[in-house]
């Protein structure tokens, strides 16, 4: 594999959607978006189905239709068409973007090797028009689901900016054999939406490493009082992943794209690896025995392995206070990130998952009203804390095009041009204070509503980890998993507390008419916040095989 750097600057605004957010974010001054390429983009074979990754740019796609107004920031929307092609490829859909962020995506196009895979659309069906809409826009556009013949299936549509159905020929779009596609697609974000109408992009409904269905890049459109589109996602029918890179080749990739993680700066509760922590006396207790806690091997080869979380075995930290100071703090110097290799969207992307550990997450603080940073004491504490960060990657043209940041028992899936940058490829991550969730962005971000809630504040400082100094491949194909990534039990003990207790304690301390507010607040917290208890490790969360 040989690798091309190339650089180009984007805008700066971040933006963190999730209806429980409150969000208030610093852009870098500086971001960068970055591309990692090979020398031209790869076919990939999906079983007598050749298809390419053509990314939209002015040489390689026109763009058919805008509008100014509605959708995300209220910038409008276009729509592009895929132009230039190789020699015997077809299109098979249209791509859309909003407006409010830089041109920044891609569409399959698709080349019939058997002979029978491809055909050109029988009719066309009309799935609305902006006509009527009231919207800033470069005319009307009419929106056209091909009506395929039998056997085989529609994965986008066709835009024109005329009343008059589109040409019936091949190269205008391509119908696929249905046992090519998937039949169940579904939206994956809201690109454009006003007056009833709505465009989402597309992904397949099923995913996951063993997940045949491929992301095409193209969208939906719905309009009220017109007919519902039906449209499928392709399907990888030679999931043999023969499209992934070799080990060789995906350490590439990581150490070009490998994260650096930024701790606040009164973080006192920082990673470490595994083996320090287990070579600093960590101790594996057994229900019915906990009289006689057992050291933890540096490698884990002691742990129990397989079976379930059923409360059997959990480990902990040394008894003496001050060996478990130590423990609990982390150790920068010894910290190391664990990959977990994932063929995703039947094997056209990789997913490189970049664990942590961190031996403690601290407690929480709230925000109410005007108290900016209230500390609940001890609650949000407990022993060990896994987070991840995942790097989505084509395997087209080996460029990042997504990556994942765990957030609490959710996350963002954010496009590359939207992150910060530093040191040319390297995405940059924010772990929150204490609870060590990651964020693509500084600032703050509130769990919960109305300005009030638990504090997620990242900034930058001078504790951070450049995860290529310091990572071990773990799991994917042909990988020797460590004995510790088999143990399915708590890496922390469960402390039992009082908290109705707890909360109204603080809440007695509070003047009169806080106290209800401080109590419908606390009511909202999600239970991993409010719960001492240790966590699993990465293979049991419910992202292993699927998707984030």
């Amino acid at each position: 594999m040989y690798i091309f750097v190339n650089h180009v600057f984007c805008d700066g605004n971040g933006t963190i959607s999730d209806l429980n957010l409150t969000v208030s974010i610093s852009p870098h001054p500086l971001p960068v978006e970055t591309s990692f390429k090979i020398p031209s983009p790869l076919p990939i074979d999906l079983g007598g189905l050749e298809v390419i990754q053509v990314s939209i740019s002015e040489s390689t796609s026109q763009r058919v239709w805008r509008a100014f107004e509605g959708g995300p920031d209220n910038m409008g929307v276009s729509i592009f068409e895929p132009i230039n092609l190789p020699a015997g490829f077809f299109t098979l859909g249209f791509y859309a973007q909003p407006n409010n962020r830089m041109l920044f995506g891609w569409v399959l196009v698709a080349k019939d090797v058997s002979g029978n895979n491809l055909r050109p659309p029988v009719d066309y069906m009309e799935l609305g028009n902006t006509t009527s809409v009231v919207v800033k826009q470069e005319g009307p556009a009419y929106f056209w689901q091909p009506l395929c013949p039998n056997g085989y299936g529609a994965v986008g549509v066709f835009v024109t900016t005329s009343p008059v159905k589109p040409s019936l020929r091949q190269e205008t779009i391509s119908c696929v054999r249905s046992d090519h596609t998937e039949q169940m697609s579904e939206a994956d974000a809201w690109v454009w939406g006003i007056e009833g109408v709505t465009v989402s992009s597309l992904r397949p409904a099923n995913r996951g490493t063993e997940a045949a269905g491929v992301y095409t890049g193209t969208f939906s459109f719905q309009q009220l009082n017109f007919p519902l589109p039906s449209l499928s996602c392709l399907r990888n029918t030679k999931f043999d992943l023969s499209s992934m890179p070799s080990q060789d080749q995906t350490r590439d990739l990581f150490r070009a794209y490998s994260p650096l993680i930024y701790f606040h700066p009164n973080e006192e509760f920082l990673p470490s690896s595994v083996d320090w922590v287990f070579s600093n006396g960590a101790l594996l207790y057994q229900k019915g025995n906990e009289s006689n806690p057992v050291p933890v091997q540096p490698n884990g080869s002691n742990l129990p392995q397989g079976g379930s979380d059923d409360g059997l075995y959990w480990m902990d930290y040394p008894a003496d206070e001050s060996a478990r100071e130590r423990v609990k703090r982390g150790d920068l110097g010894n910290t190391k990130v664990y990959l977990h290799i994932k063929p995703m969207f039947g094997g056209t992307f990789t997913d490189i998952v970049v664990w942590i550990f961190l031996p403690f997450n601290g407690n929480a603080h709230l925000k109410i009203l005007f108290m900016k940073s209230l500390s609940l004491g001890n609650v949000g504490e407990h022993i060990g804390d896994w987070e991840h960060v995942t790097l989505r990657i084509s395997n087209f043209n080996g460029e990042l095009w997504r990556v994942y940041f765990s957030e609490h028992s959710g996350g963002s899936l954010v496009e590359a041009c939207d992150l910060e940058f530093q040191g040319g490829n390297k995405p940059v991550a924010y772990a929150s204070f204490h609870g060590h969730a990651m964020f693509s962005r500084p600032g703050l971000v509130l769990q919960g509503q109305d300005g009030n809630g638990i504090r997620n504040d990242m900034a930058r400082s001078d504790k951070f980890f450049d995860t290529s100094t310091g990572y071990e491949v773990i799991a994917g194909q042909g990988i020797v998993e460590p004995p510790w990534l088999n143990y399915f039990r708590k890496w922390g003990p469960t402390v039992q507390h009082d908290l109705e207790k707890t909360i109204d304690g603080f809440a007695k301390t509070l003047p009169g008419f806080l106290r209800k507010k401080f109590r419908e607040l606390t009511d909202k917290i999600p239970h991993e916040v409010l719960e001492e208890e240790g966590p699993t490790g990465p293979k049991v969360k419910q992202s292993w095989n699927a998707d984030e």
